[in-house]
């Protein structure tokens, strides 16, 4: 794999340079991914808040706002092996981070069951979302998690 994380004797590049920019291209997937969780995180205080507002709160919206939370605990958690080497962590990264803009559009076009506000919170996310995907699944990190073999 291509994940620097020594000196490197042939090149004699120091530990922790980053010569093809995975670990730049990862640190990237996981302050984006931090975005998207912070905004589940205040979302779901917001609905907390919320909760007896039954015109801004539903019980789709906890529901959502819930799955929100918890897939982007574990895609952050996903970000983190795939960044030590994991190819299972990457694998499932890729998947996840390709199916959750499609939910989410899902979500903003089905009238009525989710409110405007969450709509357009999850906008946001759809954007972050889309960009983890482009760079999760771009030529950088696939080529450092190819095999000899493939």
């Amino acid at each position: 794999m291509n994940i620097p994380s020594q000196a490197d004797p042939a090149t004699r590049r120091p530990a922790g340079s980053d010569p093809t920019g995975v670990a730049r291209t990862f640190r990237a997937v996981r302050l984006l991914l931090a975005g998207y969780l912070a905004i589940g995180v205040a979302t779901l205080v917001a609905v907390v808040l919320l909760r007896n507002d039954t015109a801004a709160v539903n019980p789709a919206v906890w529901v959502r706002t819930v799955i929100v939370v918890v897939t982007a605990a574990l895609l952050s958690l996903f970000a983190a092996r795939a960044a030590r080497g994991s190819r299972g962590a990457y694998r499932r990264l890729r998947i996840i981070a390709i199916v959750t803009p499609v939910a989410i559009a899902a979500i903003i076009v089905v009238p009525g069951t989710f409110p405007l506000w969450l709509k357009l919170e999850q906008g946001v996310c759809g954007l972050l979302m889309v960009a983890v995907a482009v760079l999760a699944n771009g030529r950088r990190l696939r080529a450092a998690f190819t095999t000899d073999g493939r």
